[in-house]
């Protein structure tokens, strides 16, 4: 049985200053070298994948309007926080637990396009904080449902059936992907 963990970045408070992380990019598929983290020996789980989204923003103002605004959205993959049991791994759990990476950057396009269509108001800080924890909620929604449907990835025609769900949504979402 796997599992699935999700980070999310402004919640979730790492004991060291440094995080390694790896961002979603389009030529980049995770290897196993790259779940660094210790194994949980007391769990059926026999991998997990850390991803989250992180997200800043920057608003110049004036007291009476919003002039303009910024953002920066990206899907990351936590190598010291998700883990593998090697000896019972294979390519066909690889590729579940890439899917949640990239269901991680699916919901970064999202985000992304979400934001295009805010209009610079007064109160602009509180409806992008606001589209964060919303799409927060539906990326720990969909990351779940995706275990459950697939039997965290036993259900081999359910995983290759949310294996070409998620492709053609991140195909629809081309133009909001990650930059490198």
């Amino acid at each position: 049985m796997l599992r699935f963990l999700f980070i999310f970045s402004l919640f979730f408070v790492f004991k060291s200053d440094t995080i390694q992380e790896l961002s979603w990019t389009e030529n980049y598929k995770l290897t196993w070298e790259d779940f660094k983290g210790k194994p949980n020996q007391e769990t059926d789980a026999v991998a997990i994948t850390a991803s989250g989204l992180t997200f800043s923003y920057s608003i110049n103002k004036t007291p009476q309007k919003v002039h303009s605004f910024k953002t920066l959205v990206k899907a990351h993959f936590y190598p010291e926080h998700s883990w593998c049991k090697k000896e019972m791994v294979d390519d066909h759990i690889l590729k579940h637990e890439q899917l949640h990476f990239d269901i991680t950057e699916l919901h970064a396009r999202k985000f992304r396009k979400r934001i295009t269509t805010l209009k610079p108001t007064l109160d602009l800080n509180e409806k992008l904080n606001d589209l964060h924890q919303e799409i927060n909620k539906e990326l720990a929604e969909f990351q779940d449902t995706y275990d459950k449907q697939t039997d965290n990835s036993i259900n081999k025609e359910a995983q290759l059936n949310w294996q070409k769900e998620v492709a053609k949504q991140l195909k629809a979402l081309e133009k909001f992907k990650s930059k490198s």
